[in-house]
């Protein structure tokens, strides 16, 4: 049994967020604009594909990025909410392929692919030499993030998380 089995293309989901001034390219290199960066982008991008598959993964499982191709079609300020959409276009035997956007408002602010890999946590760590305090295991979602998820044959459901 493939982790990917109840894995299907279609599937998508979104991270919405408002643009901080840590965001910035500006905060992180001084000189530069206030506007949203180019790997915040592709971050949030990141985090709708890992979305979109996490709940079909069985347990253990997760996906972790091994491949961004995309291209920052234009600025957006400070304050500004920001939709990152993932789909996922392609299955492998151990990877997913997905088509991811960014929009501010109605303005496409970016687009390309991005492929994910599957892998058993504990075997990953292990092969790795990964430790980490027993507290840092449970998965740590910033505060007021919301996010949704549809599968290739229901309707789109949006959740607030804690």
């Amino acid at each position: 049994m493939s982790p990917l089995d109840r894995v299907s293309v279609g599937m998508t989901a979104e991270k919405l967020l408002t643009v901080t001034p840590e965001m910035t390219v500006g905060h992180v290199v001084p000189g530069m604009p206030a506007v949203y960066g180019t790997p915040m982008m592709i971050l949030h991008m990141e985090m709708a594909s890992g979305l979109a598959i996490q709940p079909s993964l069985p347990a253990g499982f997760v996906s972790v990025g091994m491949m961004v191709n995309v291209r920052h079609l234009a600025a957006t300020p400070v304050g500004r909410t920001v939709r990152a959409v993932a789909r996922i276009v392609e299955i492998e035997a151990k990877s997913v392929v997905f088509a991811v956007e960014a929009w501010d408002g109605t303005r496409k602010i970016g687009d390309g692919t991005h492929r994910r890999g599957v892998v058993n946590v504990a075997e990953f760590e292990k092969r790795f030499g990964v430790t980490r305090p027993a507290a840092a295991m449970h998965s740590q979602r910033p505060e007021g993030t919301t996010v949704s998820a549809k599968d290739a044959h229901s309707s789109p459901g949006v959740c607030r998380l804690p």
